[in-house]
Order: C-alpha cells, then sequence, then structure tokens
C-alpha cells in the first residue's frame, strides 16, 4: 500500500502532466513558470520529494487592494466589501505587470514605454500625482524564487534545506517536522530567500479608476534595471542550488570512476545537442542511399548488367 507521502505525489504529478489547456494552478499566470520547469521536473524526479508550489522570481507591478475603514470616512451601504489585509493584497487588489524575466531596458527608439507597460494615465495637471490618506498605492516588486517542496522524512527535508543554505537562500525552513497520528513525517520545506527583494511604491490608483505615477519613466526604468540585475542573482543562485540538491543525491565520483546519472546542466545541453546532430547527419545518409536505391532500381535491366560489369 503507497505510504500517505507516495499517494501526494502521485496526485500532484498526475495534475503537473495534464495538458497546457487543462492545468492551471493559483499563481496569476496559473501554470509553472519557465525558467524553473526543468528544475521542477527534476526535483519530482528524485525519490522522497515532490513540489507543491513555485515561483522562478518576478518583476512586478501591483495595485493595492482596498484599504480597512477610515475614522470619519462616510459609511458604505450595502453588503460589506472586502478589504485588503497586510501587504495590500485580498480586497479587489490586481496585478498591472509581471514577467519571469528581465525586461527590456534598451534606448532605441522602440523601447518600451513604462508609463503604458505598468497601466499608468498620463499626468493632467500636478495635483493629479497627489495621493490622499486612502489612495491605494502601487507597488513595483522584485522578489527571488520560491519554491515549497514536500519531503518524505526529515532526512529528506535536510537534504532540501542543506542544498538551499549553501546556495544562498538563506530565509529556507521547514515546517511539519513532528509526526502525524499515523506515525507519518512529511515536512513541507521553503526555500527562499529575501534578502534581495525590494518593493517601492511608484503610483496610486485614483477613485475615478485612472492609475496615477508619482514617479517619472526615467526612474521607472531606474527600478527595472535593479530588477534585471537582481535576476542575475537569483538565476545563479538557482543553479547552485539545483547543483547542491543533485550532487546530495548523485554524489561527485572519484577522479577515474564512472560517471553518476545526473550531469551538468551546460554539459547535458552539450550532448543533447550532439545527439540530436548525430540523429540528423544519420537521417540525410538513410535518405540518401534510399534515393540511390530507387535510382538503381528505375534503370532498365540491360543498364543494370552494364553498370556491374
Amino acid at each position: 500500500m503507497a505510504s500517505r507521502f507516495e499517494a501526494r505525489k502521485q496526485k500532484i504529478l498526475e495534475q503537473l502532466e495534464a495538458p497546457a489547456s487543462e492545468y492551471h494552478d493559483l499563481s496569476p499566470k496559473g501554470s509553472v513558470d519557465e525558467p524553473i520547469r526543468d528544475l521542477i521536473s527534476e526535483i519530482n524526479n528524485l525519490e522522497g520529494l515532490v513540489t507543491t508550489s513555485s515561483c522562478s522570481g518576478r518583476i512586478s507591478v501591483f495595485l493595492e487592494g482596498r484599504k480597512g475603514v477610515i475614522e470619519d470616512a462616510a459609511p458604505i451601504t450595502g453588503v460589506e466589501e472586502p478589504r485588503a489585509g497586510p501587504g495590500g493584497k485580498g480586497g479587489g487588489g490586481a496585478w498591472l505587470f509581471i514577467s519571469h524575466t528581465a525586461v527590456d531596458v534598451s534606448e532605441r527608439p522602440s523601447s518600451p514605454d513604462y508609463m503604458s507597460m505598468f497601466q499608468f494615465e498620463k499626468i493632467v495637471s500636478e495635483a493629479d500625482d497627489r495621493p490622499s490618506v486612502s489612495s491605494r498605492y502601487i507597488h513595483l516588486k522584485f522578489e527571488p524564487m520560491i519554491l515549497h517542496i514536500l519531503s518524505a522524512s526529515v532526512a529528506h527535508a535536510q537534504r532540501i534545506l542543506t542544498a538551499a543554505l549553501t546556495a544562498g537562500f538563506r530565509e529556507s525552513g521547514a515546517v511539519g517536522l513532528n509526526s502525524t497520528k499515523n506515525g507519518d513525517t512529511t515536512p513541507m520545506v521553503a526555500v527562499r530567500s529575501t534578502g534581495y527583494s525590494f518593493d517601492s511604491i511608484i503610483g496610486h490608483h485614483e477613485e475615478g479608476g485612472r492609475n496615477i505615477p508619482i514617479v517619472d519613466a526615467n526612474y521607472l526604468r531606474t527600478l527595472v534595471c535593479i530588477a534585471n540585475e537582481r535576476f542575475k542573482v537569483n538565476t545563479e543562485r538557482i543553479a547552485r542550488f539545483r547543483k547542491a540538491l543533485m550532487e546530495s543525491y548523485y554524489p561527485q565520483p572519484a577522479l577515474g570512476a564512472a560517471k553518476p546519472d545526473w550531469e551538468e546542466s551546460d554539459t547535458r545541453k552539450a550532448r543533447k545537442r550532439e545527439e540530436g546532430l548525430a540523429r540528423q547527419r544519420a537521417f540525410k545518409k538513410q535518405k540518401s542511399e534510399d534515393r540511390a536505391v530507387t535510382d538503381l532500381e528505375s534503370m532498365s535491366p540491360d543498364t543494370l548488367h552494364g553498370t556491374f560489369r
């Protein structure tokens, strides 16, 4: 009989293997982020581990939800509206922009218009950029990778935590370390680091429905450049985490020993590329040979005899 962990892992893998048209998760995008799709697959192939949620890292522009009741504010009639919690989440908050890769910061004539990209209105007068006490603020954020991994035991969780801390995800931790009533221990590990995230207020939402910037386009470009640099750090840490975790399962062999099943990402890509080229060469060779046989078969018997004399 499958253990509780194995049953849950099987269910998660079935969901991940669903066709793209049928798969949907709770993230704003609704699917696994492309930059860590391979990492997710590799982790889920390891014994005793399965990923439950993930974000590869992102730059986003977020509009806060409706704030709590303000003293002396006019009473709201009708059904009570939901209000935003800490951090502005809930209560009608909305994502105005999300990217899981670096954003274009080129200065070509066709370079991006950040005001339009982040769904801001043009300022008509200086009074427009003055938020009130009840304003809903608009934030530009960079958030590093966060990955939740369910593990089959404390020993499995320890492998993840060691790899995460080694790679620089210093706020990583685990919950569920105590055994359940049936004796199972399946810790949930969060791989994360908040040390290089940032959150900057760049505008506000007025009651008329407009998103008004409180910074100029040059400042927005500066924030995007900072986020792009942190994407590089994020990518490097993800690579170090992958390497450390895989080596904990497939230790590097001694000099002259047989290769492990796991290999470096660059090595694997090079091998796959060479295998693809080899298949192309073999296909072309076979096609050429088939064409030669066809040409021979189309000749008359006399010509064939003469050819082989």
